[in-house]
């Protein structure tokens, strides 16, 4: 299960930098586009918000044992997207708050029981109900980042980064060869914690490194691979598409 009360608190205070990065924005600022193609500051922020009530949802699921998906409908969740998208600076602050507030209520007062129980996400992969507050801590950094409002991979905190990174690592060897996309025969280390993910390079394979969290920013789509080397030396090639379903738990 891990330590979710230590992760629930990074989840916390990410959520309150958001709100204060949106606090500091204007009128102009929030609808401007954000890192996500198609997306407003506005999207962004409305999804970091029903996102905190979708994954309510799945605490919910497993406090009373009854069904309930994450979002009704993907349609719902677009809807609701374009429906917020549109709010000011502080309308979208507060939604932020109040509804990390209302999780973290539900995360705190869920039964010790609860937390084995098995939920599904929306793609359709299941996974106990604990890792919920890890899929949280998750949407809240990278989604801070998608805002493009000066908050990037360089102002993660280091156990995001080290937890993040590990499962991507994991996530990427278990991929089978088809889906790994340009790294398909490389192998990554992480220079600062020697972390690796052989992707079948083989010996004297093709290596891309940098720091962790240097490669958590390019595998995540969240930079461009600056910090990363490739050798033999040339371009960074594309990683597959991010997040991937988790390989073990």
């Amino acid at each position: 299960m891990g330590d979710w009360r230590r992760v629930l608190a990074e989840v916390e205070a990410g959520t309150e930098r958001i709100a204060v990065t949106l606090s500091g924005l204007d009128e102009q600022a929030v609808r401007a586009p954000s890192a996500l193609p198609g997306w407003t500051r506005g999207h962004v922020a409305t999804h970091i918000a029903r996102n905190a009530d979708s994954l309510w949802n799945l605490l919910e699921w497993a406090r009373t044992g009854v069904e309930i998906p994450q979002y009704p409908s993907l349609e719902a969740r677009n809807a609701d997207l374009e429906a917020g998208a549109g709010r000011g600076p502080r309308a979208l602050a507060e939604d932020v708050r109040a509804t990390g507030e209302r999780f973290s209520e539900r995360a705190r007062s869920l039964p010790e029981e609860a937390w084995e129980a098995t939920v599904r996400a929306m793609p359709g992969w299941s996974h106990p109900a604990w890792f919920v507050v890890y899929r949280r801590w998750q949407e809240v950094e990278t989604h801070h980042v998608d805002l493009a409002a000066g908050y990037g991979p360089a102002d993660w905190p280091e156990p995001y980064v080290r937890w993040a990174l590990t499962g991507t690592l994991a996530d990427l060897e278990a991929l089978p060869a088809d889906l790994r996309a340009g790294l398909r025969g490389h192998r990554l280390t992480a220079t600062d914690t020697a972390e690796t993910a052989d992707l079948g390079a083989g010996a004297g394979g093709p290596e891309i490194s940098g720091s962790g969290r240097a490669l958590l920013g390019w595998l995540t789509g969240r930079s461009a691979g600056e910090g990363g080397a490739a050798r033999p030396e040339g371009p960074l090639p594309v990683p597959p598409p991010w997040p991937h379903a988790p390989s073990a738990f």
